[in-house]
This record gives C-alpha cells, sequence and structure tokens, in this order.
C-alpha cells in the first residue's frame, strides 16, 4: 500500500513501524476468506483491507 507520510513522521518510531506493516498489505484479499469479523458481516470495510485503509488514514 502507497503511503504519503511526511519525513517528520517517518523519524517517529511508531509510524515508521506502522508503515513497514502497512506496506506490507498488497490487497490481495486471500485474508479474508478467514477473517471473523469479515465473515460475519460480510463488509468489506469491517475486513482486513478495511481496516488498513482505517489505520492508513488515521496516521496520515
Amino acid at each position: 500500500m502507497q503511503t504519503n507520510f511526511t519525513e517528520k513522521q517517518r523519524a517517529q518510531t511508531q509510524i515508521g513501524e506502522a508503515e513497514g506493516i502497512l506496506r506490507n498489505c498488497v490487497h490481495c484479499g486471500f485474508c479474508t476468506a478467514t477473517c471473523p469479523t469479515y465473515l460475519l458481516l460480510g463488509d468489506e470495510l469491517d475486513g482486513p483491507r478495511g481496516r488498513i485503509y482505517l489505520i492508513k488514514d488515521m496516521l496520515e
């Protein structure tokens, strides 16, 4: 996933770690088949990809 953190943000340890985690997701969707939240609600926004977008937007 592409992120838009500034250099100042990247200098923060927690943001740097979060960016690494966010960039590992390639949005393939394979994890939705085993996600309990997605299986229960059936909504993409409540699944892993939706959560990653939410975390990314919150941090940026």
